[in-house]
């Protein structure tokens, strides 16, 4: 597969897991203050799928298109700037199961955390964006 191809099926993934990432979140804040029992379960509902169903798959293609690049130019590992990215990406697949865990835990108990713990929460990927894209753009030395 050529290197532009790669890149690109590569953002395009990293752009929908970002997505999921920013929304996911979201939706806890709301299932958080949520009171009655349906609207809890429709919260649940709407955290699985996008979990499962986009942020997951976008997640696991984010890094096989990535690996794919850094298989053509192995020489990228070396670089300094590449090596605290991929400890970043790191972090966000920490993140991302994390993510996860609240799924799993807000199913049964949606006062787990405050509303406002995760308005915070929600805050996390936006910094990782951050620095990955500066890293990325910039190849500081």
């Amino acid at each position: 597969m050529s290197f532009l191809l790669l890149k690109a099926l590569h953002l395009i993934a990293m752009v929908c897991w970002f997505a999921g990432l920013f929304y996911l979140p979201r939706l806890f804040v709301y299932h958080a203050m949520s009171a009655d029992v349906t609207s809890q379960e429709r919260f649940h509902t709407m955290e699985r799928k996008l979990y499962r169903g986009i942020m997951t798959p976008a997640m696991l293609a984010t890094l096989l298109f990535g690996s794919g690049l850094l298989w053509q130019h192995p020489a990228l590992l070396h670089a300094a700037w590449m090596q605290v990215k991929l400890a970043l990406v790191l972090g966000l697949v920490v993140y991302h199961c994390i993510c996860g865990a609240f799924v799993a835990k807000l199913k049964n108990n949606p006062q787990l955390r405050t509303h406002v713990y995760f308005r915070w929460f929600n805050e996390v990927p936006v910094i990782f964006l951050i620095a990955i894209i500066l890293l990325a753009v910039f190849r500081p030395s």
